[in-house]
């Protein structure tokens, strides 16, 4: 009988922060090394040292290249770690962008927050620098998609496909024979950029995230909604500013505004996007496309369609353009980015339009003007919302309840337990007595920093 212990260093109980440790008497695995996003409570985890020495780690598995499953790996390997850092080859080209993006951010607010004294430290800090990145970067090693790979002569992973963004893979874990399958996130059935998900066949110990467990996806048209918005900015000569996620939901974004121009659907009204990052994941699509589904002819015609901003000069000579306008600019839940800039200026207007896209976690600006907010601070100042606010699910990046039991629905034998994580507290609960009730599984809601011994 072997010993194997889980730790949930993060994502438990929330949606952010992807932190799954599986320590073994040969090695120790981290599956993904997200960065908490949110309410103050968890954003101060982040400043904490991990609940697991830093340096016993021996790998890293990344599911994909989100903030919330890789943001906090320099702060990892500044605690200490030494060891490979394993994703697919997109999903560690998309960590390379965020990370350094991320931490350009976090120089850029420490040094404000210095200059205009708002901040409670004294002297404020950056997370990490790009200098950490780098360092980080240096640790990065890409492995194929759909292949068995040794770590060591008892334990074994493999990377499978998994929709969500571009490079995303569940990942199964065989540790003494036992299959140990962590699902990321979901991608969804019918995606406009990805194929669909691939699905597990076999899990000892299901980590099943959770972030739709109580919902299904509204069957509003998105398309819809856009020239509904669109011609009402016209309408009022406004700007449409839309909040976006640079992996995915840009280039989704793009693509559908292109399809409705092209058809004829809306006018040719000016199309700003104003994201760095997004910028740069465009050219991850070129440099990978056995990854998704749109050809390189038409992600050649919906930039050409569109003004790419390069600079911060062009930042603001789109906010003094006075013709009506759409700008797509990070980040998708308002925590920083190029977007707090537009809203600065133009959230106080009864003629803007805020379209939300994307799932809006608590404790941030989305999840604040989602819920009403008459007034959002930013860079310590409180700026009146005049705007109008509207929200569209539909183009969520992850299946939802219906989509998450289906992924699950071709495992051969039941499971030996599955642990829900990735999810707020109602989520987690109404999947977890749905899987209950659907398949008599034994289901649990592990907390921040739990420790599960299993004898294998």
């Amino acid at each position: 009988m072997k010993s194997v212990k889980l730790h949930f260093l993060g994502g438990a109980e929330t949606v952010t922060g992807s932190k799954f440790l599986i320590e073994t008497s040969s090695l120790n695995i981290l599956v993904d090394c997200g960065m908490f996003q949110g309410m103050k409570s968890l954003r101060e985890q982040n400043w904490k040292d991990l609940a697991f020495p830093s340096s016993k780690i021996d790998f890293v598995l990344l599911t994909h290249g989100h903030l919330d499953h890789t943001g906090y790996l320099p702060r990892l390997v500044k605690q200490g770690f030494q060891g490979k850092i394993i994703g697919t080859l997109p999903t560690l080209e998309i960590a390379k962008i965020i990370l350094l993006d991320s931490a350009k951010i976090s120089e850029e607010e420490a040094e404000l927050a210095n200059t205009e004294n708002y901040s409670k430290h004294s002297p404020a800090l950056p997370f990490y620098t790009i200098q950490d990145v780098e360092k980080t970067l240096k640790m990065f090693s890409p492995a194929e998609e759909d292949e068995w790979r040794k770590l060591s002569k008892d334990i074994f992973y493999r990377f499978k496909y998994n929709g969500h963004i571009i490079g995303a893979t569940f990942i199964e874990i065989k540790v003494f024979e036992k299959i140990f399958v962590f699902s990321g996130d979901v991608g969804r059935q019918k995606d406009l950029l990805l194929r669909s998900p691939e699905r597990p066949q076999y899990a000892d110990y299901l980590f099943l995230e959770s972030t739709y467990g109580n919902k299904l996806h509204p069957k509003d048209s998105v398309s819809e909604k856009l020239i509904e918005l669109i011609n009402k900015t016209i309408y009022n000569r406004g700007t449409l500013i839309i909040p976006s996620f640079a992996v995915e939901r840009l280039q989704t974004l793009m693509f559908l505004l292109s399809k409705l121009y092209n058809r004829h659907k809306i006018p040719n009204i000016p199309i700003f996007i104003d994201s760095p990052m997004g910028n740069n994941v465009l050219g991850v699509f070129e440099r990978f496309p056995e990854w998704h589904k749109i050809s390189l002819e038409e992600f050649s015609a919906m930039t050409d369609r569109m003004k790419i901003i390069t600079s911060y000069k062009e930042t603001w000579e789109t906010i003094d353009d006075p013709r009506p306008k759409i700008v797509i600019a990070g980040s998708g839940m308002v925590t920083g980015g190029r977007v707090l800039t537009y809203l600065k200026q133009l959230v106080d207007k009864s003629n803007t339009n805020i379209l939300l896209v994307g799932y809006q976690a608590e404790g941030t600006r989305g999840r604040q003007l989602l819920e009403g907010a008459h007034e959002l601070k930013f860079y310590g100042k409180y700026y009146a919302v005049k705007a109008e606010v509207h929200h569209i699910e539909t183009l969520s990046a992850h299946a939802d309840q219906k989509g998450i039991l289906e992924w699950i629905s071709e495992i051969k034998e039941r499971p030996r337990h599955t642990f829900l994580v990735h999810g707020e507290p109602t989520a987690l609960q109404t999947l977890k007595v749905k899987i209950q009730d659907t398949y008599s599984w034994e289901v649990s809601i592990p907390k921040l920093n739990e420790v599960v011994e299993l004898s294998i």
